[in-house]
């Protein structure tokens, strides 16, 4: 197996490099079985566990790290000879094991490897993309939560709901208005990330869950924040310019409650309700986007379910922070219903499928989709039931367990359209009846 030699120069480039190199963990299973599991990783250096595996931001942080780069005893000279991990050779991997029990080791992409190692394997998630983009991209993305897609879905999944029950009656939604409304969730929870992320960075920095956010940590400045935010808003403007005037004046006035709903936690303990009415707008434009106009029997009903619904969710994601939000003075409906958070969670769950049902029965929808109701319902009391609000773990299961909700729902709306009688249809059954 080639060896690099490993210089003074080149400690010099790993210590540029460990600045740099953050979000690429991997565990020390590769110790198991007392042999190496060589990997082709680009640049490795260890994290010492009082950092929690996180991402490196200062200059002390490269300095600390590279110092233990080329051999257990963190001197360079002492390894002469050392592999693609850092270690001088198999003898010394007891004492490595040992010395690295509580570390995590961290990727970056600057090359120093040799031919003879695997490479490491690509998968196409949103995690594994943030890893493979550029560093200097890799900040930006994490601050639109690129790696952590369930809010787009959540932002994405009303409007679904409203385009599928205003298609035609036996046709498929619009695919291209189906497109144009998945890239702008992409977009606008994008920039309500942005938004949150710059009026509670202050906030951010004495919750655990959130101190390593980029403006957070300092990684980004609000300067390229707002950049960042601008770029969004007039991507997002191009996108609601594609849809018909109606949609330009309902789209534009969601803006004002994406641009107010981080202050709510500061004022009061309902800002889930505020999340709500921004998260489901989608409801009412997507109906407009199709018709051209509000059915208002329709998409009333519909938005109060996907209001209902927000609040179910994201009081359980709410949770995770409990402790920390009564640290740093934050208020959510986690806070004010404590104990009794179930039976408040249950109550906005029946609010959420007597919508569901009344939008239903208003489009003469059919059996497909109130079969999908019935799911829903079963979905929502099962999260309800199972629910451990002391468990941060089991609280993030039950949030991102709503991305399966929102697709059961859209496969009943769009199944339950497909059978729908079409005019034509109707014109025939209304006929025979006459005769």
């Amino acid at each position: 197996m080639t060896a690099t030699v490993v210089r003074g120069s080149a400690i010099l480039q790993l210590q540029k490099t460990a600045y740099r190199c953050y979000k690429y963990h991997r565990t020390l299973s590769m110790f198991n079985n007392n042999r190496l599991h060589h990997q082709c990783v680009n640049n490795s250096a260890y994290a010492n566990s009082r950092f929690t595996a996180a991402p490196l931001y200062s200059h002390q942080h490269a300095v600390y790290y590279s110092s233990m780069l080329a051999c257990p005893g963190g001197s360079y000279k002492s390894a002469p000879c050392v592999n693609l991990c850092g270690i001088a050779s198999d003898r010394h991997l007891h004492q490595c094991r040992s010395n690295l029990k509580q570390r995590w080791l961290l990727d970056s992409r600057d090359t120093i490897c040799q031919n003879n190692f695997s490479r490491r394997e690509f998968r196409l998630s949103p995690a594994e993309i943030l890893k493979a983009a550029p560093l200097s991209w890799q900040p930006y993305l994490r601050l639109v939560r690129f790696h952590t897609p369930t809010g787009t879905w959540l932002l994405y999944w009303p409007c679904t709901w409203s385009i599928a029950l205003a298609a035609a009656p036996g046709q498929l939604p619009d695919l291209y208005i189906l497109a144009l409304f998945g890239v702008g969730a992409f977009l606008m929870r994008g920039a309500g990330c942005i938004i949150n992320d710059m009026w509670d960075q202050d906030f951010d920095k004495k919750v655990a869950r959130t101190k390593l956010r980029p403006l957070a940590s300092g990684e980004l400045t609000n300067s390229q924040a707002l950049g960042f935010l601008a770029f969004n808003l007039s991507l997002a403007l191009g996108i609601l310019l594609q849809l018909n005037t109606y949609s330009i004046i309902l789209g534009s006035s969601s803006l004002l409650l994406a641009v107010t709903y981080p202050l709510m936690k500061r004022i009061t303990y309902w800002p889930q309700a505020f999340l709500g009415l921004s998260f489901n707008f989608g409801a009412l434009l997507g109906w407009v986007a199709v018709q051209g106009f509000p059915d208002l029997t329709v998409i009333v009903p519909l938005y109060a379910a996907g209001f209902a619904w927000t609040l179910v969710y994201d009081t359980i994601y709410a949770f995770q922070d409990k402790e920390d939000d009564l640290l740093v003075g934050v208020k959510s409906t986690a806070l004010l219903w404590g104990a009794d958070s179930k039976y408040w969670l249950s109550g906005f769950g029946c609010f959420m499928i007597s919508g569901l049902a009344m939008a239903g029965f208003m489009c003469e929808q059919t059996w497909p989709y109130y079969t999908s109701v019935v799911l829903t319902a079963m979905h929502i009391g099962n999260q309800v039931g199972t629910l451990d609000i002391n468990n941060a773990e089991d609280c993030f299961k039950k949030f991102r367990s709503n991305f399966y909700l929102g697709l059961i729902l859209f496969i009943g709306a769009v199944a339950g359209n497909l059978l729908k009688p079409t005019e034509e249809e109707k014109e025939k059954n209304s006929s025979l009846k006459e005769r």
